[in-house]
């Protein structure tokens, strides 16, 4: 097996075991520190904000992948044990599977001590406002953002370290971070942000599509529905503005037979999407255990792809 491969699995299991320990500094914060500072320099020098937009994107997308570069290079002088090594943490470092997880059993949790510390509890994992959900909106919220994140924070990491390694990794980490910080389509945030959300849209449009199929197959062998999760795939893949978001939401809400989407409160303005799913019952505590266990098992099934593929190779 390829010494890529071996520490991209090596990575998902400390990944699986530690999770994003609090004590860890992440690259992440480097690199919105780097996103931060970048963007106040070209905001401070004036000009074509769409043009500073490209320049943003591209500065933090190379710089990130030269830095991996750089330190993968260094410890390749080291040997192959070193470069193990250092590509695993990497790997770990860029996959997000307990860590999700993790939050949204801290939602879980917080929902036995009331809606309040439920709304304080989600608001750490998702970007509408939280202040008046109840507790269906709060569940539905969690299994959402689970869904989501399945695609970004799982399945195109996975997907692209197996590609091109930590390299390819933290170059779409820095995108999808980018993203975050930068891609909203608001006033504030058009013109800057506009070329990392579609860079971050083509990055993960064949992920989404994968993750949506995996966890078809992952609620199938977890007791779950996949053939309405198929269905619901098909039907209502579309109904979000990203063109991404709403494949791996429309599995899991086919899954747990429960609706998402619909109008939300974003900085105190509601935001309308299309539902997503049929409103076959209503959304309780249990689907944040179910839509982590088709976190689970779908990242599984991602790396079960990516160990037959290092065997092949």
């Amino acid at each position: 097996m390829k010494l890529g491969i071996a520490a991209l699995i090596a990575g998902y299991l400390l990944d699986l075991l530690l999770g994003d320990p609090e004590w860890l500094y992440h690259p992440v914060r480097l690199i919105g520190k780097y996103i931060s500072f970048a963007e106040k320099r070209l905001r401070k020098r004036g000009g074509n904000l769409r043009i500073c937009a490209l320049i943003l994107t591209i500065s933090t997308t190379l710089a990130t992948m030269a830095a991996v570069t750089l330190i993968l290079w260094l410890l390749r002088l080291a040997g192959d044990v070193p470069l193990f090594i250092g590509m695993a943490l990497m790997d770990w470092m860029g996959i997000a599977v307990t860590c999700m997880a993790k939050e949204a059993r801290g939602v879980g949790r917080a929902l036995k001590l009331g809606v309040g510390p439920a709304r304080k509890q989600v608001a750490r994992i998702v970007g509408r406002d939280t202040e008046n959900l109840n507790e269906e909106e709060i569940i539905k919220a969690t299994v959402e953002t689970v869904a989501e994140n399945t695609t970004d924070g799982v399945i195109s990491p996975i997907l692209y370290a197996l590609i091109g390694g930590p390299v390819l990794l933290w170059g779409y980490k820095a995108v999808n971070t980018l993203d975050s910080m930068v891609g909203y389509m608001d006033e504030k945030y058009r013109d800057i942000g506009w070329s990392s959300a579609k860079l971050d849209d083509v990055l993960n449009f064949i992920p989404a599509r994968l993750t949506a199929l995996l966890m078809a197959l992952a609620a199938r062998l977890t007791g779950l529905d996949g053939k309405n999760a198929l269905r619901i795939v098909r039907r209502d893949h579309a109904n979000h503005k990203s063109p991404n978001s709403a494949w791996s939401e429309a599995a899991a809400a086919g899954a747990l037979h429960i609706q998402l989407g619909g109008t939300h409160l974003y900085f105190g303005k509601p935001v309308e999407k299309p539902t997503i799913g049929d409103d076959d019952r209503s959304a309780e505590e249990e689907d944040i255990r179910k839509v982590n266990r088709l976190l689970y098992v779908t990242s599984g099934l991602m790396m079960l792809i990516a160990a037959v593929t290092g065997l092949l190779a």
